[in-house]
């Protein structure tokens, strides 16, 4: 599988721009003119760079406008082209990419196309250079490949081919089925982008929105899939224009495209028989039955505060670790309730993570069929894998890093993984009396805080090695300004994820990442199937839940019709209420701990499969009443 990405994908000059593609493991790069002429160096010498990188020089592009112009500009089109083959020559590529016409002078006729590329194709052959021609989806006479095939069939000269674009053709919904009649030595190289779903200018759309494969809404898997069927077995390059990218961090920007690549082929190898791309072979992906424990990193003061907040939501101190200052919370039943790690040692990652971070979520670990496949699929895929040496008892479980160089743990039943909690930490009786059963019966979602430029990074990671799906995008209001939510899901609802991009520091979720020094889980929502009585045991435990604004209710009572006596049970205890087609959601919120961590008490009643995103600005604004200043000493 030989993979490559124009420079015009990634931010920098063209040297930072090949050192980061080469980093990210690409084999090959597309020139985009303007990189090239924009960079004080001349052919020879950007060719040699190149491949001092290690990479190839898979294509040179674009070259504009060429096709069906009346004389002269039919020409100095030739002249033009003739320019480029001597530049071509001295860099050191054979394939030059022509994009279908939009000159408001050209001629259509597919026959008149045919000549001119004939013609072409004769003086390129000459040098041993190829010509590619790619119908771009606003093209004047010719936006569609199957226009494209059929110029290059009539050319019926072994220098011109066609080169398919997956934006092109799926952003004009052309049926990819038909690509699976070209064949596949016909086809010079093959450009992918995937793209969000939005009705604007095609033009526009795809010079400032596409991204990278699976991170958009277009079926790119469904287009290679017709690609690979052809047998083709050339590179695959990725074409992306996209505003946010640019602004990145182009080393950042590169892995996520070989990432992504690497995940396209494979979905399409599992699909796809007889596929002639030779692709990394790894684990299908990985399905994942649940969240096995959250563990958080703190001091010795900040780990008994902790404590009491988890006290005052149930949970229990149920053990403490045979060997490190680490401590066991849970509630509901033994070892298959939540469990909830605080990790006070003074060396070692967690303690690392606290120096950094402040208390926080350091770790996840997750229940996965099998945790080496788990590794194995995420090391494919340029997860970085984190080993640090075991102490006396404890078990080596499996991790890798995840956001904001966090950890993922996984954990299966094939191993002794499960084990854990029998060989790690021996009972301890929590405190004197026991907390009221706080009702929580299980994980329902954890909120992970990023900036907004992270969270196709963070996207692509869940969706590629873990067996989900990415639910829309939507908008979450806060007084500062908005916030971009997107879900992660697997089927079954045993994981969910939320990533929750920050535009500004002056919304709550871009404080908490300001104050804590980077992204990091912001919050851990927990099931419980009677909100009611989970209100009602946190105020026994004297946790006082967080002061929801009288005058939501009063609104709220008016727009779902509800009955007054149930509006005054949700307000006495600052109970959130939604409401969808398909059920009913009852929320519940902790105070804010620490720098803007707090916990969530979710019940879904009926099929409801949000979030609560229409309570977001009213929770946020409760929570924002009641946080620290900057500065100011943690409570």
């Amino acid at each position: 599988m030989k993979t490559s990405i124009a420079t015009v994908s990634i931010s920098g000059d063209l040297k930072e721009k090949l050192a980061a593609i080469a980093a990210a493991g690409f084999d090959g790069v597309e020139i985009f003119e303007n990189d090239f002429l924009a960079y004080d160096a001349t052919p020879a010498e950007v060719g040699r760079m190149v491949r001092d990188h290690g990479l190839d020089i898979t294509l040179f592009q674009p070259f504009r406008d060429f096709e069906g112009l009346p004389e002269p500009q039919r020409r100095r089109a030739f002249e033009r082209a003739e320019r480029k083959f001597d530049l071509m020559g001295e860099m050191g590529t054979d394939l030059m990419l022509v994009c279908s016409s939009v000159s408001p002078v050209a001629l259509g006729g597919i026959d008149r196309a045919a000549a001119d590329f004939r013609e072409l194709g004769e003086r390129a052959a000459t040098r041993g250079i190829r010509v590619g021609y790619e119908a771009l989806a606003w093209g004047r006479h010719v936006f569609d490949h199957r226009d494209a095939w059929e110029i290059v069939r009539r050319t019926d000269h072994p220098a011109i081919g066609i080169i398919l674009d997956s934006f092109h053709t799926l952003a004009r919904g052309i049926d990819v089925e038909t690509i699976r009649s070209i064949p596949g030595d016909r086809i010079f190289i093959v450009q992918l982008a995937d793209a969000p779903r939005i009705d604007m200018d095609l033009l526009y759309w795809s010079r400032h929105f596409r991204n990278m494969p699976g991170e958009g809404d277009l079926d790119v898997a469904g287009f290679m899939r017709a690609v690979a069927a052809t047998g083709y077995d050339g590179a695959l390059s990725l074409e992306i224009f996209n505003d946010q990218f640019r602004g990145g961090s182009p080393r950042s920007i590169a892995v996520d495209g070989r990432r992504s690549l690497v995940a396209l082929m494979d979905a399409v190898v599992r699909r796809e028989p007889d596929v002639k791309i030779a692709v990394p072979k790894m684990p299908d992906k990985v399905s994942v039955s649940g969240v096995e424990f959250i563990e958080f990193a703190a001091d010795e003061e900040e780990a008994a505060t902790l404590g009491r907040m988890l006290r005052g939501l149930g949970f229990r101190q149920v053990g403490k670790h045979v060997s490190k200052e680490v401590v066991l919370w849970r509630q509901g039943p033994d070892k298959s309730g939540i469990n909830l790690i605080i990790n006070s040692e003074r060396e070692g990652f967690a303690h690392a993570s606290y120096a950094v971070h402040g208390t926080s979520v350091c770790a996840i670990g997750l229940k996965v069929a099998d945790a080496a496949a788990t590794v194995a699929r995420a090391r494919a895929l340029g997860a970085e894998p984190f080993d640090q040496p075991v102490g006396p008892g404890e078990l080596k479980i499996p991790a890798i890093r995840g956001v904001g160089g966090g950890l993922v743990h996984f954990l299966d039943d094939k191993t002794e993984l499960t084990a854990v909690w029998d060989k790690e930490f021996r009972p301890v009786d929590g405190f004197e009396a026991s907390p009221a059963d706080g009702r929580l019966t299980g994980i329902d979602h954890v909120a992970q805080t990023m900036n907004y430029e992270e969270m196709l990074t963070w996207l692509l990671f869940y969706t590629a090695i873990f067996d989900t799906r990415k639910t829309a995008m939507v908008d979450v209001v806060d007084p500062a300004g908005l916030v971009r939510s997107q879900a992660i899901e697997n089927g079954e609802g045993s994981l969910r994820i939320t990533l929750n991009g920050a535009e500004n520091r002056r919304t709550l979720a871009g404080r908490f990442i300001a104050e804590s020094f980077g992204s990091a889980v912001q919050h851990v929502a927990f099931v419980t199937d009677d909100i009611f009585a989970a209100a009602q045991a946190m105020r026994d435990n004297g946790l006082t839940p967080l002061e929801i604004s009288r005058n939501y209710y009063d609104d709220l009572e008016a727009r779902f019709g509800l009955e007054p006596d149930f509006s005054d049970r949700l307000r006495a205890h600052n109970v959130l209420y939604d409401r969808d087609g398909d059920g009913e959601c009852f929320q519940i919120y902790s105070p804010s701990y620490g720098e803007g961590f707090f916990f969530e008490v979710v019940e879904r009643r009926g099929g409801y499969r949000g979030y609560g995103a229409a309570n977001a600005q009213f929770r946020i604004a409760a929570q924002k009443r009641h946080l620290r200043a900057p500065g100011m000493p943690r409570q």
